[in-house]
């Protein structure tokens, strides 16, 4: 009688070995001259330019992309939602002023499917050129019995770093300043688990329904990718001072802007001003949810809001113009004690 092995419990490191030596290739197209490693060691490492700062200060953010993960496995498209993963990462980083330099990934599933973990990949990597930085490592976990064959769970990791005297953080937010929302391409990668309730249990639909106000198939629209935000807001604030970024993730304006508002002061934001992409209407619409909880749990087509002064917004939406940005003057400063006030 054979002794157990590790193969046997479910668990395949020559086929994990050879999925790292497939994606070696991608990776490497994202790599940064500050990247000292390759892939296979046991840590990256990033050489920080000090000529280039007077005092750097690193930023860092971790995500995940949540149950939009159930949609990807519905539909057995898997090359997008790594676009979520570093997205959500990312933009979390930037809001400080910060450049995103590089990224790690996780990815755990109960049994390894190399065709399926490449497509995740390429969409960590297109991810992570578009926002300009170094895929330096990650982490494959296989846990056969932790989770079903079919399933994966993915979490990211990302390092950025500002000036100090650079660093945005809202302090210097102040009643009259202006609100520029920058456009969602959609749900993002948040409210999913509400949102897989009201269309896949409440109406009864499938992902390849086209309900009326939608221009593509259920599944095609849930998948949108988030949008990263990262150079734009980099170019941006070279050109435009900018005293404090909101990204808008689950919950919504109502949860992410006053995070950023002094004390004293609160948010008026005007809902007429912006378009409101179709897929929150079609939701409302299947889900029977009030205009409330809509803006206290999704973005509503705005990812993310830059704050300015009065006599910056032209020129900011001038610059946001050129930059091919779909933005909107969402709102203003005024007092109050860190909420946000719709009209």
């Amino acid at each position: 009688m054979g002794g157990l092995t590790y193969k046997g419990a479910g668990v395949d490191i020559e086929a994990g070995d050879r999925f790292v030596q497939a994606l070696t290739p991608m990776v490497r197209s994202t790599f940064r001259r500050e990247v000292l490693t390759d892939l296979g060691g046991f840590s990256g490492l990033f050489a920080l330019c000090a000529r280039k700062y007077k005092a750097p200060v690193l930023v860092s953010g971790t995500d995940g992309v949540g149950t939009k993960l159930k949609v990807a496995n519905l539909t057995g498209r898997h090359d997008t939602i790594g676009i979520d993963l570093v997205a959500m990462c990312v933009n979390d980083v930037v809001v400080t002023g910060a450049e995103p330099l590089f990224f790690l990934d996780y990815f755990a599933t109960g049994k390894l499917f190399p065709e399926r973990a490449l497509k995740v990949m390429e969409g960590i990597v297109e991810g992570c050129r578009q926002a300009g930085c170094a895929l330096i490592g990650g982490e494959t976990a296989e846990m056969p019995s932790f989770y079903e064959d079919g399933d994966y769970d993915l979490a990211g990791f990302s390092v950025g770093v500002v000036e100090r005297k650079k660093i945005i953080n809202g302090t210097g937010i102040r009643q009259g300043d202006m609100l520029i929302g920058l456009a969602s391409s959609g749900l993002h990668s948040n409210g999913f688990s509400l949102a897989r309730k009201i269309f896949f249990e409440k109406a009864g639909l499938t992902i390849a329904d086209r309900p009326s106000g939608l221009a593509r198939p259920l599944g095609e629209e849930l998948l949108t990718p988030t949008i990263i935000y990262a150079k734009t807001v980099l170019k941006m604030i070279q050109k435009v001072s900018v005293k404090g970024m909101a990204h808008i993730t689950g919950g919504g304006i109502t949860g992410n802007l006053p995070r950023i508002l002094p004390n004293g002061t609160a948010a008026k934001v005007d809902r007429g001003c912006w378009n409101v992409p179709p897929i929150f209407t079609v939701m409302r619409q299947y889900g029977e949810l009030d205009e409330a909880q809509m803006y206290a749990d999704f973005n509503m087509g705005i990812g993310m809001i830059l704050i300015v002064s009065g006599k910056e917004l032209k020129p900011a939406l001038s610059y946001l113009k050129r930059l091919r940005q779909e933005a909107y003057v969402v709102g203003e400063v005024i007092r109050g004690d860190r909420k946000v006030v719709y009209v």
